[in-house]
């Protein structure tokens, strides 16, 4: 299993808009093959900041996804409203492997 984190700065007046298209697609994304787990987070100190964070059963779902007609079209979308670009981390448990 790895975890997937999504750091997104949003424009701020785009924020509403980008809850709205992650509102239009978040059953879409959770029902993808491998996608185990999804969350968004907002910064409790900067509203424009948001996190994705997603369990996937293994980086070839993930890049899976990534591939689909869904990430095609949600991307994009999310994608124009960033001041800054988003940063992204895949991390691997290892506490379970020590």
């Amino acid at each position: 299993m790895i975890t997937r984190i999504v750091k997104m700065t949003f424009r701020e007046e785009a924020c509403s808009d980008f809850l709205a298209i992650f509102n239009q697609f978040n059953a879409a994304i959770r029902q993808s093959p491998g996608c185990m787990y999804l969350r968004l987070y907002r910064d409790d100190h900067q509203p424009n900041i948001f996190f994705t964070y997603s369990h996937w059963d293994h980086e070839a779902s993930l890049n899976n996804y990534r591939q689909s007609s869904t990430f095609q079209e949600v991307w994009p979308k999310t994608k124009a409203l960033f001041a800054a670009p988003a940063e992204a981390w895949t991390l691997s448990l290892l506490d379970e492997q020590l």
